[in-house]
């Protein structure tokens, strides 16, 4: 007999996936944007081998993870751009895991602004925790602190 529970369920007509359904879908969207930063894949076929490959993958909110693979892939130079001016060093000299953690987090921040810029970054160093090297977490909570003050100065000002 299992232990696990199920997913808490949104109250019925929110239209709000479960939040480990968002946690998931951006775990998901982390690892194809790691595939992408590794091979140069098309976007397409790295949904479809995550989707083949990852038998969780049904609990993700879906429509979330092809936004932030799909939209994150396609402004990845944009993003970069916005990144760098928070980094000690070249987005190249990143680990490929913090990389796409900022991208994926970057894109979130940048185009996503009914996601409550503390939601971002705290999700951004929890699949770090889980993804990342040992103290990878707080780099990218440093990085993504700053670019939250550049991308979301209203949301950010003290007092908010």
């Amino acid at each position: 007999m299992s232990t696990e529970r199920p997913a808490a369920r949104p109250p019925s007509g929110s239209g709000t996936p479960p939040k480990n359904a968002r946690r998931r879908s951006r775990e998901l969207a982390v690892q194809g944007l790691y595939q992408w930063l590794l091979s140069g894949e098309d976007s397409g076929a790295i949904e479809a081998h995550l989707a083949a490959s990852n038998p969780g993958f049904e609990k993700a909110d879906r429509e979330h993870f092809k936004a932030l693979l799909h939209g994150t892939i396609h402004a990845a130079r944009e993003l970069d751009a916005l990144i760098a001016p928070h980094l000690d060093r070249k987005t190249v000299e990143l680990s490929p895991v913090e990389h796409a953690v900022l991208l994926l987090a970057s894109y979130e921040l940048s185009q996503m602004p009914e996601i409550p810029y503390r939601v971002v970054i705290n999700e951004a160093v929890e699949v770090t925790k889980t993804y990342g090297g040992t103290d990878g977490y707080k780099y990218v909570n440093g990085v993504l602190d700053r670019m939250a003050l550049a991308l979301r100065p209203v949301e950010t000002r003290p007092g908010k």
